[in-house]
């Protein structure tokens, strides 16, 4: 039987633990050569944790000396054997000159690491807390007092990661494409201003669900839109079937300009949201009637004459409805051509607005972020945690699967 197909997150360990075991030229034959990589990933984040706790005591990096206000400064490393449950290990410990340096994540006369402390370490980069959640996690079971800005400063480590997982390679066909942006509060140079964080969904030929990218931008825009487009081309897709977009202007010019053949469904929620604002509230449920006779028509034929039923009876007060969905009816109207499988797959970006909702529930603690990075890590170690469920695929994608075969079959000959 085929292996699953990865997380995004086990992927990206996949690739660099692939790429350390290759360039030290490491067998891993047993557990205990296990135990032995274990041992050194442990003491490398140990260290790295210690040596952020010393910038923090005396307030500034290393090589840092502009910012020294401070007659302290470091005296080198003494070492430690630390006992652990994949067996003993050395770590360098930093030293002050004037011997007031109290370590917390290891304290001074400490020399075991337990299992549950180990596996805090390595996984709370990957579970979307807040510096706050992490400091009171470790002191109430621990006992251990980390300030704020040392557990940012520990887990900006995963920047890279996040860099890597960005330009990863992506397959060369997907089915379909979910772009939509969500956005956050985050302060620039002294002021607070709005950044959208733009984000693709795909579904590969396999039925697999997988978050492409996320970017931190400006305010949404086509433009940024194209360029991340040019991104998913140079990461190696060759062809999307269908992308599934909000009502965002200009956006289906900027997925025709780099993918020409691919069919774009404007999402029919965004519409209806968009052009329903304004209605009374006493109207409201009437009018939404008779839409819904639109949009869920059984053909486009019907559904163009209850438009124009539509248009006869609201446009004298809502002029302004019947108008926009007509100027937007070619990009509205793909998902009739298709059988009701396909149609529920593709008539609302509902895949990526639930996972944007499970984004703010991770993220609703955080009114304000301190920086694009901050914003960027939280959503990534986020989507970790959310992509862990993500392992099989729509109980219906045999059907749609044949649907697609039919619709595209000459983009899809080669495969």
């Amino acid at each position: 039987m085929a292996r699953k197909k990865d997380t995004p997150q086990k992927a990206a360990l996949r690739e660099m633990m692939g790429n350390y075991l290759k360039e030290n030229n490491v067998k891993v034959k047993d557990g205990t050569d296990v135990n032995s990589i274990m041992r050194d990933m442990i003491s490398i984040i140990l260290e790295g944790a210690l040596d952020q706790e010393m910038d923090e005591e005396l307030g500034y990096s290393k090589y840092d000396y502009r910012n020294k206000e401070t007659d302290n400064s470091r005296n080198g490393h003494s070492q430690k054997t630390m006992h652990t449950s994949y067996g003993d290990m050395e770590i360098d410990i930093p030293r002050d000159r004037k011997g007031e340096f109290e370590p917390q994540i290891v304290k001074k006369y400490q020399n075991t690491v337990t299992q549950d402390m180990e596996e805090k370490i390595i996984s709370m980069y990957a579970k979307g807390m807040t510096t706050n959640d992490i400091e009171s996690h470790m002191r109430d079971l621990y006992d251990i007092e980390i300030s704020d800005s040392t557990i940012s400063r520990i887990t900006d480590k995963i920047l890279p990661i996040v860099k890597e997982w960005q330009e990863r390679p992506l397959e060369e066909i997907y089915a379909v494409v979910f772009m939509d942006a969500i956005h956050y509060h985050v302060r620039n140079e002294g002021r607070i201003v709005k950044r959208a964080v733009y984000i693709a969904i795909g579904i590969d030929m396999e039925g697999h669900k997988d978050v492409l990218g996320m970017y931190v931008g400006q305010n949404e825009s086509a433009k940024f839109w194209l360029s991340i487009l040019n991104g998913l081309k140079n990461r190696g897709v060759e062809d999307i079937l269908i992308a599934c977009v909000d009502g965002l202007t200009g956006f289906p010019q900027a997925i025709e300009a780099v993918f020409p053949d691919t069919e774009i469904q404007q999402c029919i929620i965004h519409q209806i949201r968009n052009t329903t604002k304004f209605v009374s509230y006493k109207e409201l449920k009437p009018l939404m009637a008779d839409l819904k006779r639109v949009y869920a028509a059984p053909t486009e034929e019907i559904a163009l004459a209850e438009l124009d039923s539509f248009g006869e009876k609201w446009s004298g007060k809502y002029p302004k409805i019947a108008k926009s969905w007509k100027d937007n009816w070619a990009n509205l109207s793909t998902y009739f051509k298709y059988p009701e499988a396909v149609r529920r797959l593709i008539y609302t970006t509902n895949a990526i607005e639930g996972f944007n909702r499970q984004l703010r529930k991770v993220t609703k603690s955080k009114t304000v972020f301190p920086s694009d990075d901050s914003l960027l890590k939280m959503l990534y170690l986020a989507m970790m945690d959310i992509t862990k469920k993500w392992t099989g695929h729509r109980q219906d994608w045999g059907q749609i699967h044949s649907q697609l075969e039919i619709f595209f079959e000459e983009r899809l000959s080669g495969l």
